[in-house]
């Protein structure tokens, strides 16, 4: 789940790179700089509370020297707000808010075995137009499903697989109302 503090903050980013005509340069920065938050070592100084904030930011000039003035602005005030952790879930709440711009979204989709590009395209399309979207998925073999799929866009999960269907199936049958005994 995505931090909500690091959309709130990504999509004011977002507004104002999009209303400075800077947006796709912003983009390109903060995918850069998720990057390399995510390198390992990244959090012993960034993250780390032991290190002075003067520290953290010195160790930080480096990667911030080639991005966007608005970049490095965004990120300063990261810091004098005692918020670099939301560093670590920038990239991806930046990448949410782009592609929802865009109409778009992206998804993983859970199958017993390896699905080819057209079924994977047929789900795609399927599914998207369901949610109004352009959608792409990603396909990931679970060896716990036995047959079906499992769709996961965002935080909705459509679940086709059969476990899925037989635990509805079951549900109906416990929520079904029995018929009463005619009394005689």
């Amino acid at each position: 789940m995505l931090d909500p503090v690091a959309q709130r903050y990504a999509d004011a980013l977002f507004s104002l790179a999009k209303k400075s005509g800077v947006l796709e340069e912003v983009r390109r920065d903060v995918a850069r700089l998720a990057e390399e938050v995510s390198q390992p070592g990244a959090g012993a100084y960034l993250f780390d509370a032991r290190v002075s904030v003067g520290e953290r930011r010195k160790r930080l000039d480096p990667i911030l020297s080639g991005l966007h003035q608005m970049t490095r602005n965004f990120v300063g005030l990261v810091f004098d707000k005692r918020r670099e952790s939301l560093l670590s879930h920038l990239g991806e709440a930046f990448h949410r808010r782009v592609l929802d711009e865009r109409g778009a979204a992206e998804g993983l989709v859970r199958s017993a075995r390896p699905l080819g590009a057209a079924e994977v395209e047929r789900l795609a399309n399927s599914i998207g137009s369901k949610l109004g979207k352009t959608l792409t998925l990603d396909n990931q073999v679970d060896p716990d499903l036995l047959a079906g799929v499992r769709v996961i866009v965002g935080s909705r999960m459509i679940d086709h697989s059969l476990s899925g269907r037989l635990n509805g199936l079951k549900k109906r049958m416990l929520d079904a109302p029995l018929p009463s005994l005619a009394e005689g």
